[in-house]
């Protein structure tokens, strides 16, 4: 057990917090959880991990409360004054409660674990903002269960997932029904975990994106018509997509690995391209 984790347990705080009421307030787009089965299962893929703990959007502490019994430091980012004035009165010292709204709030500079409830309308833009911070490990999100399959490329990857996918895994965990929430959404929510990995280095990040994004909006009927049009299709990615039967794929088909493989052969070291719509150390941007 870790230090400080058997005390929590025994907390009368916590136990306290755990029957907190909650009118549910909405205008910050709050939908608080009711089901505890829900954080439970959330804080158990935490506690696989190790360091400080940053939730995003604590509400009215349903996950909160169960990450403090971890007895590791926890910051718990809340933009609702009065949320943040119960929490405060009620959590123990290993909780800061910051009232800040997370999209304007520095992350930790030190390796951390990200979790966090996360407002469903907001879910891109905190996307966004947490996947360029570099210090955390991991985070477990809860969003809106369509958005969660799309970045796990269920059914296909969207162009944000494939542009994140050299540096990010995205595994979905668990659908989460509506009733689970008060005010219950009009969508069920979807728990989704991100893990970092390293396939391609940093240094690439921008061209890369430059051209999944490229390849995402170009035009023409399946990717050997988008490098065509785009000069990018040369013996190396023409032996490439044949050997993945991806000529006729759409951009939305492949893998994390077959986009990474793909970068290999378009920006292999000696395609000396031209400038018509191609790359010479990069994507040209649009």
């Amino acid at each position: 057990m870790l230090p400080g984790a058997l005390h929590a347990l025994r907390s009368p705080t916590l136990r306290h917090l755990e029957h907190l009421p909650s009118d549910g307030r909405h205008e910050n787009g709050q939908n608080f959880l009711t089901d505890p089965r829900v954080p439970r299962q959330m804080v158990d893929l935490v506690a696989r991990t190790s360091g400080p703990i940053l939730e995003i959007g604590a509400g009215d502490g349903a996950i909160t409360v169960p990450l403090a019994r971890l007895g590791r430091p926890v910051v718990a980012v809340e933009i609702d004054e009065r949320q943040v004035r119960r929490l405060r009165r009620r959590l123990p010292r290993t909780v800061e409660v910051r009232h800040a709204d997370y999209l304007r709030s520095p992350h930790p500079a030190e390796p951390h674990v990200v979790v966090g409830n996360v407002p469903f309308h907001l879910t891109t833009a905190i996307l966004r903002r947490l996947l360029d911070e570099p210090a955390w490990s991991r985070a477990v999100l809860l969003v809106q269960w369509e958005v969660a399959r799309r970045r796990a490329g269920v059914g296909g990857a969207t162009m944000l997932t494939a542009q994140w996918w050299p540096w990010y895994s995205f595994d979905l965990c668990a659908r989460v029904p509506a009733r689970a929430f008060r005010p219950a959404p009009s969508t069920d929510g979807g728990l989704l975990s991100i893990s970092r990995r390293s396939s391609l280095p940093a240094s690439e990040r921008a061209a890369y994106q430059r051209f999944v994004a490229e390849v995402f909006t170009g035009r023409g009927r399946g990717l050997c018509d988008v490098l065509r049009r785009r000069g990018l299709l040369d013996d190396a990615v023409r032996a490439w997509l044949a050997s993945h039967r991806a000529a006729t794929a759409l951009p939305r088909d492949l893998t994390a690995d077959q986009w990474v493989t793909l970068w290999r052969a378009v920006r292999r070291p000696d395609a000396a391209r031209g400038d018509h719509g191609g790359i010479r150390g990069g994507v040209r941007a649009r």
